[in-house]
């Protein structure tokens, strides 16, 4: 039996124990009493201690009582690591659970809460697997914690595993574990397993309603959300706060066009649109509650009613930071950097702190309005900048194609020990694309895999971009077929990288195989496959591309509507070019450039100078790739005149010529014959080291027999481009006219003692069995090579296509 001082002394502790907080003078002089009175030894009283020490937050004392207690119990033990997991010293608890000579379920689920709590999900969920390894029963605190963990590390395999045995062991109904379920589920993303738990739960609470309207809403499940926080209302849940603050952030996510579907709700949610949210607010009693006011201000600012939003925070009684951060954030949104700036300002002016939140809002608006000037400016007002930051002003260079200025930055991040996330890797990724930068694109890969976020589809799809537009096909399609889970985007990032890369007959391979993927095409894969189409010039396979682009609603797209005039044009059949550019409903300037173009590269240059004409009486401008279709249109039709005074006046439309604009004036002269104007033309251009310009002014000297010039523009060639073979070939063939057989043999012994081999002509034949290709040599030997396109061909178009795409015609 106790000694009677040792129970009064133990009873006077566990009321020390009780104070909030616990009194430590007062706790002091009882552990002098207890060694004054020779109960150091004492194991009960040892134990009361190190508790009192835990609550108090005094763990160095409480390691001195442990580490004198000559006998421990298991009590002792998980008393100790218990104050250490209190104090967030994780290492040393993890120390002593692994000392322990006997363990029981409070020990295991006092390391595996605080692992939980602590960043160390991992190691939670190992602990959890040893424990019931070694036979100890889990409880409903286990399962909590384990559950919390396997919801942040979004791993549902595990989750799932545990949900089993909840259910053998009979916990499934127990509602502390189910809405640990439910939490971890609506985490995953797994909302049907989310609401299969849900409806079997017999009597969900409060917290249950709140984590499955958040679940609906992350799905993107609005109206549901709301119908549930209708019947949260009939059931007579309690409605507190969180749900009020829950039910906003859910009205806040809701699309424009969704506003419309909400009156149809029922119960409480009858008539929830946004113009009755504050009189719910009134009803419940919230308006004072500094989070609901805030998440009603976010809701406006989310649908760009800055006005309201403002209104509401000026009649809040009791402002915080949230409050300023929430309405700069709604400015920024908006991409109005100033006022978001005067509320910085203002903020600062009336006394409150800004933090990294408020900065990450003044970059969002800094970016989205054009200004990365003052979001470097923000950027640096940031001490320490954690992950979010330096993906703001990542992103906000990638937006602004800084690609340079990004992967600077993204350097510094690293030598900052910050630790990149799946943004980061997306947003360096996007960086390499745009740069062409494979060596560093392949870093990134492996640093990524390194942080085991290539699994991740975000930056998964991010590699495939960069390798396929970094012209590494290959490695994109590892990516690709190694992707765990595959979304849109990385779909039409492989499409489009086998369509810029002339890979044709992957890119339609690729498009026929999303739909039994369960992948619907987009606007992005219709506008690849016709560009394949169109560099094919396959008139059969691009119609029924188009009649799938009607079927899917995709044909008032002006992006793929521009791509189709394209395919037609370049398939020769302009009429049908122009029946679809006459009845969109929709032109940008792309689609104006692709009828012109289309007009021009078909022989039609009047109608392609009515067109530009016409367009000039539009409200759309022209730009520079316009001029180069209306001066193409001018060459191919003779208007020589014509299109030098469109050259002229590309200035009048705010427009400086580039080599393109040139090359296409010096072709039109060439054409005609006036070599001497285009000689003056040249040597009064800006851009004499551009290879093309002297290549097509050769062409014309070829065609037109000038022997000097040619000679001249070839010298200029053989400098610029010396393994280019069409040069000497070209110059030869004008020598070979004029019967200077001598100059033919030295331009041709020329090519040889520089090793320059002669291009290949060849053309290819589209028949009911596919596409066959023509190659003839030097000698005129024809060699054939077959290859088989398309999977699907129409045997009543028969066509024969030159390489030059100029010419087609029927067979």
């Amino acid at each position: 039996m106790a000694h009677p001082r040792a129970l009064y002394l133990a009873n006077l502790l566990q009321v020390c124990i009780q104070k909030k907080p616990p009194h430590f003078n007062a706790e002091s002089i009882i552990h002098a009493q207890i060694l004054t009175n020779g109960f150091s030894s004492d194991t009960f009283l040892s134990n009361r201690l190190v508790e009192f020490y835990s609550k108090s937050s005094h763990l160095d004392h409480a390691i001195k009582v442990f580490d004198g207690m000559p006998h421990r119990n298991i009590y002792s033990w998980n008393a100790i690591i218990s104050a250490c997991s209190k104090s967030g010293n994780l290492d040393l608890a993890c120390q002593l659970f692994d000392r322990m000579t006997e363990r029981n379920v409070v020990s295991y689920n006092t390391v595996i809460s605080a692992m939980a709590k602590g960043g160390m999900e991992e190691r939670a969920l190992k602990l959890y697997y040893r424990m019931v390894g070694e036979g100890i029963l889990p409880t409903h605190f286990t399962f909590a914690s384990v559950l919390s963990a396997c919801g942040t590390l979004v791993g549902l395999v595990d989750g799932r595993r545990c949900h089993g045995l909840v259910v053998k062991i009979g916990l499934d109904e127990n509602l502390f574990v189910e809405n640990a379920l439910l939490s971890m589920y609506t985490k995953c993303g797994s909302i049907q397993d989310a609401i299969s738990v849900f409806d079997g739960m017999s009597q969900p609470n409060e917290v249950s309603f709140t984590a499955m309207m958040g679940g609906l809403m992350q799905s993107g499940s609005v109206d549901e959300a709301l119908r549930l926080f209708g019947k949260m209302h009939r059931n007579g849940i309690r409605i507190d706060p969180v749900a009020v603050s829950s039910v906003l952030n859910v009205c806040a996510r809701a699309e424009e066009d969704e506003w419309e579907d909400l009156d149809q709700n029922h119960g409480i949610c009858g008539n929830l649109h946004r113009w009755s949210i504050q009189a719910l607010i009134t009803k419940y009693g919230f308006d004072s509650d500094t989070h609901v006011s805030n998440s009603l201000i976010d809701m406006y600012a989310k649908h760009g009613e800055m006005e309201t939003a403002e209104m509401v925070f000026n009649t809040l009684s009791i402002v915080n930071s949230v409050s300023w951060n929430v309405l700069i954030s709604g400015y920024g949104q908006m991409g109005n950097s100033n006022k978001a700036i005067h509320l910085l300002k203002q903020m600062k002016e009336l006394g409150f702190e800004s933090d990294e939140v408020t900065y990450i809002s003044m970059l969002g608006a800094c970016v989205k309005s054009g200004d990365i000037e003052a979001a470097t400016q923000m950027f640096g007002n940031i001490s320490n900048p954690t992950v979010t930051s330096w993906n703001a002003i990542l992103s906000g260079y990638s937006q602004e194609e800084s690609y340079g200025k990004a992967i600077q930055y993204f350097r510094e991040m690293q030598f900052m020990n910050c630790k990149p996330d799946r943004t980061t890797a997306a947003v360096i990724l996007s960086s390499c694309s745009g740069m062409g930068l494979l060596h560093f694109g392949k870093q990134v890969h492996a640093a990524s895999v390194r942080a085991m976020l290539d699994v991740d589809m975000f930056v998964a799809s991010g590699l495939v971009d960069m390798y396929s537009k970094c012209g590494f096909i290959e490695a994109a399609r590892c990516v690709f077929d190694r992707m765990p889970n595959r979304d849109v985007v990385s779909w039409n990032s492989m499409i489009t990288g086998f369509a810029h890369h002339s890979l044709n007959q992957e890119a339609f391979t690729f498009f026929k195989q999303m739909r039994p993927n369960g992948m619907s095409p987009t606007a992005s894969s219709y506008a690849s496959v016709v560009n394949s189409c169109a560099r094919l010039s396959s008139l059969p396979q691009g119609r029924q591309i188009h009649a799938m682009i009607l079927k899917d609603g995709y044909d008032d797209h002006v992006f793929v509507g521009s791509t189709l005039i394209d395919m037609y044009a370049k398939c020769g059949n302009v009429d049908e070019a122009w029946l679809f550019f006459d009845s969109m409903p929709v032109k940008n300037v792309v689609s104006w450039n692709e009828m012109i173009h289309g007009y021009a590269q078909n022989g039609l240059g009047e109608k392609a100078v009515e067109l530009f004409e016409h367009m000039l009486s539009t409200a759309e401008k022209p730009d520079g790739v316009t001029f180069i279709s209306v001066l193409t249109a001018c060459s191919h039709a003779g208007l020589i005149d014509e299109g030098i005074k469109y050259f002229n006046s590309m200035e009048e439309h705010g427009i400086k010529p580039l080599a393109d604009h040139y090359t296409c004036v010096i072709d039109s002269l060439g054409r005609a014959g006036r070599l001497m104007e285009a000689e003056v033309f040249v040597d009064k251009m800006p851009f004499k080291d551009d290879p093309i310009i002297w290549e097509v002014f050769l062409s014309a000297c070829a065609v037109h027999g000038s022997a000097r010039l040619g000679r001249k523009a070839a010298e200029q060639l053989f400098r610029l481009d010396p393994q280019n073979s069409a040069p000497y070939v070209l110059l030869s063939n004008i020598y070979a006219a004029l019967g200077q057989w001598s100059d033919v043999s030295a331009v041709r012994a020329l090519m040889t003692d520089r090793g320059i081999i002669k291009d290949r002509g060849y053309s290819w034949i589209y028949h009911k069995d596919g596409v066959t290709t023509f190659m003839v040599d030097d000698q005129g030997a024809t060699n054939c090579k077959g290859d088989s396109f398309f999977d699907e061909v129409n045997p009543d178009h028969n066509l024969v296509l030159s390489n030059n795409g100029d010419e087609i015609c029927a067979i």
